[in-house]
């Protein structure tokens, strides 16, 4: 019996959506880290996290807002990836971000990073997310440009 179809390319159903969203939002809820950022706000870290947003969620979530349109490969994805710069998660608990980084979200195609990232590089991550709309010149300078990168 085929209840709803497999493919990637095809939006998913009300219930699919709604039981996805609501799962995620609990999840977070109960399971992300509530402590403050140990990762210090400084340039050098914002700065550090522009690097590892550039190598590790760039080609999917997009560079700096109004810069580059969104890679081929998150075009190709379904559910879409949030463009971070465009759709924002500055209002977000750092402690989310460092969550959905570590752990990666079911059902979508956000990889965990738990075996890839140390957790002082995930926590600079979810800094530099933070804080992407107002960044330091010197750091917006480099942000700006992430798009001319090659990806390793």
């Amino acid at each position: 019996i085929k209840l709803t179809g497999a493919n990637a390319d095809a939006k998913p159903g009300g219930l699919e959506t709604w039981m996805a969203h609501t799962s995620l939002k609990a999840t977070l809820r109960h399971d992300a880290p509530k402590e403050q950022n140990p990762v210090a706000l400084t340039d050098k870290n914002l700065m550090a996290g522009v690097y590892l947003f550039a190598q590790n969620c760039a080609v999917c979530h997009g560079t700096a807002k109004g810069v580059a349109p969104a890679s081929p490969i998150a075009k190709g994805l379904y559910q879409k990836p949030p463009q971070l710069a465009i759709d924002g998660v500055e209002d977000d608990p750092e402690g989310y971000s460092f969550w959905k980084i570590k752990h990666g979200i079911r059902l979508t195609g956000m990889p965990s990073f738990r075996d890839s990232l140390s957790d002082r590089q995930i926590w600079t991550l979810a800094l530099f997310l933070k804080h992407m709309d107002q960044l330091p010149p010197a750091v917006q300078q480099t942000w700006v440009h992430v798009h001319n990168w090659p990806v390793l």
